[in-house]
């Protein structure tokens, strides 16, 4: 009896085991493409004197790495409120009171920033990875670690997440380090497998990835050839991915901001996503919507999927030490923002990319930031910090990107009018 027992045990188990396995085979990604989509750029750069990174005030410091009154890079203060760790800064508000920031290397905080994107309706973010960085053992550090808080975040809230690689500031011989690193990812993260990372982004049946930074003509210190070659091995059989690419905002007419060569075209054609990289390109007087209308033709005409890229405004006075540039460009209370979305919207654009969800190095960032008024002290040399403006709520960058995310998705009533809350 003992026997019969024991043997029925084992076959129980076995089938089991059977079904888990047929079941880890049949797991899809929750998003199987970008298309319909508006997700953000998440920087993450972000450390605080005391946090787990030992990098002290990295990315929030100023000239000769100092962070202190009067020397800071950032233009923003974010509304440090709701977050569960906070660090204590080196500025104070007006009434003599110590003003706090927060590090995303701490789980606490990006879950906070996923939570925000679930109440107000951004479908994802695209996590920015900085090769530049990533080829240093405490950059590479910091940006696994925001990485793995975000991954987990995501799944938590059933958000949309991708890795996104910037090339800025590097040289030749590092591009190969993106194919290296995404390996090295896949490997670490379980990055492509739906049961482990379900909400992982995938487009044309293969996980998504981003190159960005290629074919500006700013003097940089690679190639589009190197990029090209990449490019190759990326989407080779060993690796097997969808590949957006960020591009220059006059890429399609190879004017302007780009760089006057073919072979950029050439290499977008390998792609299955090209972004433009609109921010600071326009300000509400300069936009011209035939811009987007060229890029969704061109891209068509070619197999290429296009998402363009909106921004709330830009800002950076504090990191030129320029008061002259404070609201370089202005945010007009979400006037500008939603300008771009209806044009995007009504010429065909089926996703959106938005820059950039705690950007506040360029005051592009659209997450909770502090008003105005409400920001500390920046030294006495006509310095200091701009904000959401006065009469407006904090969150109000959140929900109009999430009025944005609605309309893509499908809801009516939305038109070239910034909604009212």
């Amino acid at each position: 009896m003992k026997k019969i027992h024991l043997i029925s045990t084992v076959i129980f188990a076995c089938i089991c085991l059977h079904v888990s396995a047929q079941n880890k085979k049949k797991a899809k990604p929750v998003y199987p493409s970008y298309t319909g989509l508006v997700m953000a750029g998440y920087q993450g750069w972000f450390a605080a004197e005391g946090d787990d990174s030992q990098r002290g005030w990295y990315h929030y410091q100023g000239r000769g790495r100092v962070f202190a009154p009067g020397n800071t890079n950032v233009d923003m203060w974010p509304d440090i409120r709701e977050y569960k760790k906070t660090y204590k800064s080196p500025f104070k508000f007006t009434d003599g009171r110590d003003a706090y920031l927060y590090s995303p290397y701490d789980e606490e905080s990006v879950d906070l920033h996923f939570k925000w994107m679930k109440e107000y309706g951004i479908d994802g973010v695209h996590m920015q990875r900085f090769v530049g960085e990533i080829k240093n053992p405490s950059g590479k550090r910091h940006f696994n670690q925001v990485l793995a808080n975000a991954l987990k975040a995501a799944k938590k809230y059933g958000r949309a997440i991708s890795v996104m690689y910037d090339l800025s500031g590097c040289r030749s011989e590092d591009i190969a380090l993106v194919a290296a690193d995404w390996k090295e990812l896949v490997e670490t993260f379980k990055l492509t497998n739906p049961s482990v990372n379900p909400t992982y982004l995938w487009h044309r049946g293969k996980p998504m990835m981003t190159i960005w930074g290629v074919g500006f003509n700013d003097r940089r210190r690679y190639t589009i050839a190197d990029v090209d070659a990449v490019v190759d091995q990326l989407k080779s059989p060993e690796n097997n991915v969808s590949i957006m690419l960020g591009v220059p905002y006059y890429w399609s007419s190879l004017g302007r901001d780009t760089e006057p060569s073919e072979t950029l075209h050439t290499l977008i054609k390998k792609a299955d996503i090209v972004m433009p990289w609109a921010v600071g390109r326009y300000n509400s007087k300069t936009f011209d919507p035939s811009v987007v209308a060229a890029d969704i033709a061109w891209s068509a005409a070619n197999g290429v999927d296009y998402v363009p890229l909106i921004f709330s405004g830009f800002s950076w006075g504090n990191m030129h030490h320029d008061p002259k540039i404070y609201h370089q460009i202005p945010r007009l209370k979400g006037d500008f923002f939603w300008q771009q979305v209806a044009a995007a919207k009504q010429a065909g654009a089926k996703s959106l990319y938005i820059a950039m969800f705690d950007e506040i190095d360029e005051g592009t960032a659209i997450f909770k930031v502090a008003n105005e008024k409400d920001t500390p002290l920046n030294g006495d040399k006509g310095l200091r910090f701009i904000g959401i403006e006065d009469d407006l709520p904090t969150d109000h960058y959140l929900w109009l990107t999430g009025q944005a995310a609605a309309w893509f998705h499908g809801k009516p009533g939305y038109g070239a009018k910034r909604p009212q809350r």
